[in-house]
This record gives C-alpha cells, sequence and structure tokens, in this order.
C-alpha cells in the first residue's frame, strides 16, 4: 500500500502540540498549534488535540483531500508495535497510555506512531540534510534529548523499540536532573536542562521557571555574553556525548535539531572542537556534524514521517 493522498501528522512535545496535513512528498499544507501546558495531564490534552484533529480534518475534506493516515511523532519511552506512550519525561501524566488504539478508535484511520527522534531521522533522511547517507545519528535536542538511528540504510528501533533514547546516558556526577538521574546527557544538553543550567549560574539575572531556552538563545544569538557562553559550555558537552556515539557508531553524518538550528555555530562549534579532541581521528574525519536542513519545519515534516515510515518511504 502507498500513501497517495493525505496524512495528518502530530507532533506531540512537552512545549507544544502542532496538528498538521501533510503528503507523501513532505509537504505540509495546513497547521493548528496549540501549548501542550503539561500540568494539564493527559486527558485535557488529548482533548484539544483530539479536537484539532477534528477541526484540520474537516478543513482538509472540505478542500477535497482524503485523509488516509494519522502519524504521530512525540518523545519516548514507547511500545511503538502497539502504539503505548510509556510515560515520556516530558509528558507527566502519560503513563501507558494505548494512544494508536485510542486515535484508531475515534478516527477510524490507520495510525502510524514513531519516537520522535526516530521521526526526526527520517524527516531528515528522506528530505533533509541525511539524504543519501546510509549511517546517520540525528538528535532532537528541543524541550527533551532524544535520538534516531538509521545504520546500515535501515531505521533502527532496537530489541524493544528502545534504541536513541541517548538523553538517558549520564556524562556528568553532577549537573541538572532530567530523564530520571543527575548528569544526564538530556539534563546537560535539553532545553529543560539548559534553563536549569541558566538559573545555577546567574540566579540574581534568571530563574529557571522564568526563563525558556528559545529566550537564551535568542539572547546570544543577539550577542548577550552570558547567554554565549552557557551555550558554548552546552556545546562542549553535546560534543562529549557525541564522540562517543561516533566511536561506537562510526556515521556519516550527525543531524541536529531545533537549538542547533537556531543556534548554528554558536553551539556547533564548541561541539565539534570536543569532538576533534575525544574521539577516534578517522571516524572524525569521515562523520559532518550539521543543524537539521529542514529548519523549523522539522518537527511538522517529522509528524508524517511515521507513516510514511511504514509504508518504505516517499512514494
Amino acid at each position: 500500500m502507498s500513501i497517495s493522498g493525505s496524512i495528518i501528522g502530530l507532533d506531540i512535545g512537552g512545549t507544544k502540540t502542532a496538528v498538521v496535513l501533510g503528503d507523501h512528498a513532505g509537504r505540509i499544507h495546513d497547521r493548528l498549534q496549540f501549548a501542550t501546558q503539561t500540568q494539564r495531564g493527559f486527558a485535557v490534552t488529548y482533548d484539544e488535540l483530539r479536537d484539532s484533529v477534528d477541526t484540520l480534518r474537516t478543513r482538509a475534506e472540505q478542500a477535497g483531500a482524503q485523509i488516509e493516515a494519522i502519524s504521530v511523532s512525540i518523545g519516548g519511552p514507547l511500545d511503538i508495535d502497539r502504539g503505548i506512550v510509556k510515560s515520556p519525561p516530558n509528558l507527566p501524566g502519560w503513563d501507558n497510555i494505548p494512544l494508536k488504539q485510542m486515535l484508531s478508535e475515534r478516527f477510524g484511520l490507520p495510525v502510524y506512531i514513531e519516537h520522535d527522534g526516530n521521526a526526526g531521522a527520517l524527516a531528515e533522511w528522506y528530505f533533509g540534510a541525511a539524504r543519501g547517507a546510509r549511517n546517520v545519528i540525528f538528535l532532537t535536542m528541543g524541550t527533551g534529548f532524544g535520538g534516531g538511528l538509521i545504520l546500515d540504510g535501515r531505521l533502527y528501533r532496537g530489541t524493544c523499540s528502545a534504541a536513541g533514547e541517548v538523553g538517558h546516558i549520564r556524562l556528568a556526577k553532577t549537573g541538572p536532573h532530567a530523564f530520571g538521574k543527575t548528569g544526564s546527557w538530556e539534563g546537560l544538553c535539553g532545553g529543560a536542562g539548559i534553563a536549569q543550567r541558566a538559573a545555577q549560574r546567574h540566579p540574581q539575572r534568571w530563574r529557571e521557571y522564568q526563563i525558556t531556552t528559545r529566550d537564551l538563545a535568542e539572547l546570544a544569538v543577539a550577542g548577550d555574553a552570558d547567554a554565549r557562553d552557557l551555550f558554548a559550555e552546552v556545546g562542549r558537552d553535546l560534543g562529549r556525548g557525541l564522540a562517543i556515539l561516533i566511536d561506537i557508531l562510526n556515521p556519516e553524518v550527525i543531524v541536529i535539531g531545533s537549538l542547533a538550528v537556531r543556534l548554528g555555530d554558536l553551539v556547533l562549534a564548541p561541539t565539534r572542537a570536543e569532538v576533534l579532541r575525544e574521539a577516534l581521528p578517522d571516524a572524525v574525519a569521515a562523520c559532518k556534524i550539521m543543524p537539521a536542513a529542514l529548519g523549523e519545519r522539522l518537527g511538522d515534516v517529522a509528524s508524517i514521517c511515521a507513516a510514511l515510515g511504514g509504508h518504505g518511504g516517499p512514494q
């Protein structure tokens, strides 16, 4: 079966949720967005998600589009085959949620659910910076910090769909707390952890729940010295983790979303310098590290890639 019609994509994150209308060529034709507001819990967010899908589906069908599938990109851990969401750290209250079954019963459509790291990897592999590569690492680097792996020309999910959960790796004994531990890679380089860092280093200037990582990125781009120093430190920690992955997986390309797109070399220059110091020289020489080519469109395109991946890629 090939998808020749339209796909409704759901990009469910800890900060915002987008509902999009896309197609098999990666084009996005319509879009709705709302703040996830995780403190509201699953039920309220699901009601808003359902209503947004209804609205977008009605608009699409009025315009003559035929909806063939619902495709979901969401943070793990997940049971991908059964479509069960298993307590993602950035979605408190989403505990063993049978999201695939719920959406399928509600909308009467095939539903595909994918880890957001895997979905991002597929999006950049199909349509972005990793086209033509056989060995790819993708990192989300948004509110959370996840990964997706294309190995030997295929998406690699692992034995129990847990491959790519790189944010759980502990890189330090101290540091921001995230993904269940202090000093995790997600704590050091994910959005929530970066806000913690800023508040810890400059408590008179920034408070953790009053400053966002997007705010900090904008300050860094505008030339703020404190923000630039902060992201240089984040870049070095990013490089330390990447060096481990490069030594193990020997990728052709590493693509990084969200913050790397917004900050460019402000975060990637210290990342590359740390990788040069830490990883095997031949593996470093063979690997490009770059921001996602899809830029701010990445989440939208990734959201339709669970369905595309379930049908063997773009048609």
